[in-house]
């Protein structure tokens, strides 16, 4: 068998003695640029291989005439970090909250640790920025139940709501429907004087007969004008802020079923000056009170 194989007429180029249905291969030879491109990739792996940590073998790697190594970099960076941080977290350790916000580079600090906090640990409930959704409050408006000054948000932060600490803040709204504890007319009846306090439209007779319940039921928590009450985390009803929502199916579930959100105690997870911070970032987002 000869090795010469048949050059196509039409091309001039070589074929590979192929042929399906009348069809030929062609030998065509790859470009040289994608030829040198190839050669490039296989000197610089060669290269790499010889300079740079590459082959595993049992119990480690070779570890290249460089000795590069990325996990000795970033332990060496979180060393240098951890330094720097240590350096600003003294600071924090020794300045109250008001010395804190009152020192421009301090609480810029204290603003940087405290976003990455609040990310880390809040957004999934509080939301992005803190603007809060249905059952979870909004930190951006300066609207609070337990208090927005500083020790107050200091406070809730650590010890958490309703949560399993011993100085926690707790409060109960009771579940008037759920418990008996009135009856569904008068549900009804609160539902409106609560429409009618936050200055809406309102079934004036129901308002009327709620008058007495409000006054016997809810007062103690809630004032009695409805404007609320921060010793008990009790809302202001007057205002246009909703933790459950505003519509009147909404107001009569939380008569009816009493819902109190859990805040969780971050003092045993986050350490005193993390908690500084986060006071701060909340509080300066907020506007402060």
């Amino acid at each position: 068998m000869s090795g010469h194989r048949p050059t196509d007429p039409h091309s001039g180029t070589e074929t590979t003695g192929h042929e399906w249905d009348g069809i030929t291969e062609l030998d065509t030879p790859l470009p040289r640029w994608w030829l040198w491109i190839w050669y490039g990739c296989i000197a610089f792996a060669i290269g790499y291989w010889v300079l740079m940590p590459s082959w595993p073998y049992p119990g480690g790697y070779t570890p290249g005439i460089l000795h590069n190594s990325q996990r000795a970099q970033v332990e060496v960076d979180l060393a240098a970090l951890k330094a720097h941080r240590d350096i600003q977290g003294h600071a924090l350790t020794n300045a109250s909250l008001q010395d804190i916000e009152k020192d421009p580079k301090l609480q810029a600090y204290a603003m940087q640790v405290g976003q990455l906090t609040f990310n880390a640990n809040c957004i999934s409930c509080h939301g992005t920025g803190g603007t809060g959704s249905k059952g979870y409050p909004n930190l951006r408006d300066d609207v609070w139940l337990w208090g927005g000054k500083l020790e107050d948000i200091q406070q809730t932060i650590t010890h958490g709501i309703r949560a399993e600490d011993p100085e926690t803040r707790s409060s109960k709204m009771p579940s008037f429907g759920v418990d008996g504890l009135l009856k569904p007319g008068e549900i009804n009846d609160l539902t409106e004087y609560v429409v009618n306090l936050s200055g809406r439209r309102a079934n004036a007779a129901a308002v009327a007969r709620a008058t007495p319940l409000f006054a016997n039921n809810c007062a103690v928590c809630h004032g009695p004008e409805g404007k609320g009450n921060q010793m008990f985390g009790a809302p202001n009803l007057t205002d246009k802020d909703w933790l459950y929502g505003s519509d009147r199916a909404s107001i009569h579930g939380q008569i009816w079923n009493g819902r109190g959100g859990v805040m969780p105690n971050w003092g045993k997870r986050l350490d005193a000056n993390t908690i500084k911070a986060l006071t701060v970032y909340i509080h300066a987002s907020a506007g402060g009170s």
